[in-house]
């Protein structure tokens, strides 16, 4: 494949996300053994990696292809506290999409019940490697095609 191909898994049936789960480790609590703010962050960033790997466009393969996408910006709602060995389940979910900017909120609840800790959004455009803005639309409609059914399959 060459550096600027992509493999798009293309599936006939709708995309389900599973969600991703991610158990609290002790490293990341702070000295009141809860879990520290700025992993949560952590935790969405391997959340979105995750989704995007689930929809079949590998992160990885679109840097190989010198697409990034850096962060603009980061909302974060802490509801309750995470604690060590704690399971929590992360729901991402891609809800503005238009081509060159994309906007993902995520979910964070306790697996065992349910109680949700953590609400957050995360603000995304795309650039070259020389940091100019690229049209996925325009440059990768294949890409393009992919995000545009993610969002219409969340809904």
């Amino acid at each position: 494949m060459a550096k600027h191909e992509i493999q798009v898994n293309t599936q006939a049936d709708p995309i389900h996300i599973t969600p991703y789960e991610r158990r609290a480790q002790y490293h990341e609590t702070d000295q009141m053994g809860i879990i520290h703010h700025s992993n949560y962050v952590k935790w969405m960033e391997e959340a979105r990696i995750n989704l995007m790997d689930q929809i079949g466009l590998s992160y990885k393969q679109m840097e190989e292809m010198e697409i990034i996408s850096p962060v603009l910006s980061i909302e974060v709602n802490y509801r309750s506290m995470v604690h060590f060995d704690d399971i929590v389940v992360i729901e991402p979910r891609l809800v503005k999409y238009d081509g060159i900017r994309m906007e993902i909120e995520y979910n964070m609840y306790d697996k065992k019940n349910g109680e949700i800790r953590c609400t957050a959004k995360s603000s995304h455009c795309f650039l070259n490697r020389s940091g100019k803005p690229i049209s996925l639309k325009r440059s990768y409609p294949e890409i393009d095609t992919k995000f545009f059914e993610t969002m219409e399959d969340e809904r």
